[in-house]
């Protein structure tokens, strides 16, 4: 039985993609990272794999987001991936790579969604007072974080937060949360919503 193949969207350091490709070295996840694709040419998760596995265009140089997200589709099925992963991508995804990938597109966010969407989601849960803080990982619908979550984790706001320690906390806990979403993917245990 051939490996579920995993693509992977990042835009900055690539930590997540760290923790999948971890877990797949010590044998937690039985897959293989078939591509790491981003919108940012020289961002560090690209150096996470060898260049056969990358590919990257600077959305702000491509010619129209329509360009950019139908390059970025492309690209992406050209690896025949079983799942599409969204691990600190920032660019919202166009309703046609949602459709082309829609029962195979997940993404982890640092909220509790359905709380704070979008960026800044420490500081914001700091500023609302919350107790607690978490991670979420969902399934991709052309909305900003919005499509049915999936699993989530939660940690303790504790007193004398910043939002750099709080995602710091956080951190290896959002990362064993996708590895394990990813776990129940490789054995056929997650199903899309209806």
């Amino acid at each position: 039985m051939s490996l579920p193949r995993i693509a992977v969207l990042a835009s900055g350091r690539g930590s997540n993609l760290q923790a999948i490709l971890d877990a797949i070295d010590n044998g937690q996840l039985l897959a293989q990272v078939v591509g790491v694709f981003s919108d940012k040419p020289g961002c560090p998760a690209l150096g996470r794999v060898d260049e056969t596995r990358r590919w990257s265009l600077d959305a702000t140089q491509a010619p129209s987001r329509a360009a950019f997200d139908d390059a970025l589709t492309h690209a992406v099925a050209a690896v025949n991936p079983d799942w599409v992963v969204c691990a600190g991508f920032i660019r919202i995804l166009g309703a046609g790579f949602v459709s082309r990938f829609a029962d195979r597109l997940i993404n982890i966010h640092p909220s509790l969604l359905p709380k704070y969407k979008g960026l800044h989601t420490h500081r914001r849960a700091l500023e609302a007072g919350d107790a607690e803080h978490g991670a979420s990982v969902h399934w991709v619908i052309p909305a900003l974080d919005a499509g049915e979550v999936i699993a989530q984790t939660r940690i303790p706001i504790l007193p004398g937060d910043t939002p750099e320690i709080l995602a710091a906390r956080l951190l290896p806990y959002e990362h064993r949360l996708l590895v394990e979403v990813l776990q129940r993917a490789s054995h056929g245990q997650l199903s899309p919503p209806i």
